[in-house]
């Protein structure tokens, strides 16, 4: 078979008897092998952009004078991904895989090229949204590929080996952030995805078949799409905004959810519909008639609200509160990833040589909630080691369901794969958009009350109020240089200004602990659910070959 040609998907429907399985050789093992170079050169592209840029964050917000946008900047990436995954996932069974991956990765390298020439928050923040419509692309169709490629039962062996690339990267991705970030440039955590995203998109262009289904055309669901976004961003808005710049029970945030819920109905009705005719809705409701498709779809956005919320806010702990350097930030998050990797390639083994998934999907489960468990835990005086145990565990939880609910879903809906895993990978990042939004606002409105009552009346009595307000933003925590000229402007207080000032740092620390630690609560919460969802999982044996309908 040439190179780049496309391989037969379909076959006759004469070949098919009495539906028994028939193992349809698509693709030869070269084209396989090199095919998935270029898959995990795309997933080192993603994954090292968010370990990356989430090291780096609180240095960018101090840089920005951003602290009350903190969340926005993850936000806005996730919710244009979150937007167009299952644009992309539709578009690819249609027209082929290959050229909506390689226009996903080039408007991704622009997005990084433009968030690294930043100079303002709200153009961090519109950059990364660009940078997130083409990391959709990444995210919905490096699975995709791997479920032409390979039978239920190979691409749990898959899932060690992308498992892998995911750890190294959430290892190596830190160190770079933190390094840059210290010793060169925030700037510069952007520009290093240009080189490995130029590698990535030759190999693809050069090595990759079309992997497309054979559609006569392509039709896109422009409405849906339209009615998705018009309903996605007010939710979004809501969960940002409540609790920090407006109340939770106002008339903004009221407003906002009722609109974003009567949209949201109107875009199921609308889909409904469209299915019913025979359209090509952007979500088809009909995936949810299955059950092990619903009961994965709640435990994935589940468990990934309550990890986004975990993770996203470990550096800025161990930043602020603990005190280290943007790269002692990254070295701290490799055991997490060490830990994750390890227990992805387990994971990975057992599904490939038992064929079946339940326990394994509980064990990660019950690890993560023991992890969030710790994270809970922590307090202002926490250790360096504390917070490493505490992310020991909760990466090896990470590692047991990092793609397992993928090769679920796969196996359970062969004829619609790329629709379910689009659909799944859409739902995964919706949850984690609205936890974040949701998260950023709690700490945002946490803070205040907790520094203020942490503050001793002698601070209170002796320091000027218009000098304390300057210690009203924790962003000073993370910005060295202005905590030494802060710090400076105590001498004037005599001898006991030293005292004084690590006095008012300390509040600081116990009120940003305080709006840490409420989101860590949410996160046990959420991952208790999690582990109630997944014992109603519906486990089916997984296949051993490639049947054809």
């Amino acid at each position: 078979m040439m190179m780049g040609q496309r391989s037969t998907l379909t076959p006759p429907r004469d070949a098919m008897t009495n539906n028994t399985e028939l193992v349809i050789p698509r693709y030869s093992s070269r084209e396989k092998i090199v095919t998935m170079i270029g898959v995990l050169l795309v997933m080192l592209l993603a994954s090292l952009d968010s370990t990356i840029v989430a090291t780096a964050m609180p240095r960018i917000i101090a840089d920005l004078q951003g602290f009350d946008r903190y969340a926005w900047v993850s936000t806005a990436y996730m919710l244009t991904t979150t937007v167009a995954v299952p644009i992309y996932g539709k578009l690819s069974d249609q027209i082929g895989r290959k050229p909506i991956l390689i226009f996903g990765i080039i408007l991704f390298l622009i997005g990084s090229a433009l968030s690294g020439l930043s100079q303002t928050m709200n153009q961090m923040i519109g950059f990364r949204a660009l940078q997130g419509l083409g990391a959709g692309s990444l995210m919905s169709l490096a699975p995709t590929v791997v479920g032409d490629l390979f039978t239920p039962r190979e691409r749990g062996k898959w899932q060690g080996v992308t498992g892998g690339v995911f750890g190294i990267s959430s290892i190596v991705g830190p160190l770079i952030g933190g390094w840059l970030t210290e010793y060169a440039s925030w700037h510069w955590i952007f520009y290093v995805n240009v080189p490995i995203g130029l590698i990535a998109l030759l190999v693809l262009i050069l090595t990759m078949p079309v992997l497309q289904s054979g559609a006569a055309r392509a039709e896109v669901d422009y409405q849906g799409a339209a009615l998705l976004i018009i309903g996605t961003v007010p939710l979004l808005l809501a969960f940002s905004w409540g609790g920090s710049q407006y109340p939770w029970f106002s008339l903004p945030i009221i407003s906002l959810l009722v609109f974003a819920l009567v949209v949201l109905v109107g875009f199921t009705f609308y889909e409904s519909r469209l299915s019913d005719r025979g359209g090509e809705p952007i979500l088809a409701p009909h995936l949810f008639r299955n059950r092990i498709f619903t009961i994965s779809t709640i435990i994935t956005a589940v468990i990934s609200m309550a990890l986004y919320g975990s993770v996203f806010f470990i550096p800025l702990f161990v930043q602020g509160v603990i005190g280290q350097s943007a790269t002692n930030s990254g070295l701290l998050m490799t055991p997490m990833m060490l830990a994750s990797v390890v227990t992805s390639i387990l994971a990975g083994q057992l599904v490939s040589r038992l064929g079946r998934y339940k326990w394994i999907a509980i064990t990660g489960v019950v690890v993560s909630l023991c992890g969030t468990v710790l994270l809970v835990l922590l307090n202002a005086s926490a250790s360096s080691g504390q917070v490493t145990l505490a992310m020991i565990v909760l990466g090896a939880g990470l590692g047991f369901g990092m793609s397992l609910y993928t090769i679920i879903v796969q196996n359970a809906m062969p004829d619609r794969m790329g629709q379910a895993t689009s659909a799944l990978i859409f739902f995964r990042s919706i949850g984690g958009t609205l936890i974040l939004g949701l998260m950023g606002s709690i700490l945002n409105s946490a803070y205040l009350p907790a520094f203020q009552q942490a503050l001793p009346s002698s601070i209170r009595q002796n320091v000027p109020e218009q000098v304390l307000r300057t210690f009203n933003d924790p962003q000073v925590l993370l910005a060295p240089d202005t905590m030494a000229q802060l710090q400076a402007q105590f001498a004037g207080y005599g001898a006991q200004g030293p005292a004084m000032f690590q006095q008012i740092i300390e509040a600081m620390k116990v009120g940003l602990v305080q709006g840490i630690h409420e989101g860590f609560v949410i996160s046990l919460v959420l991952m208790a659910l999690g582990l109630l969802t997944v014992f109603f999982l519906p486990e089916i044996p997984l296949r051993g070959s490639t049947r054809n309908k």
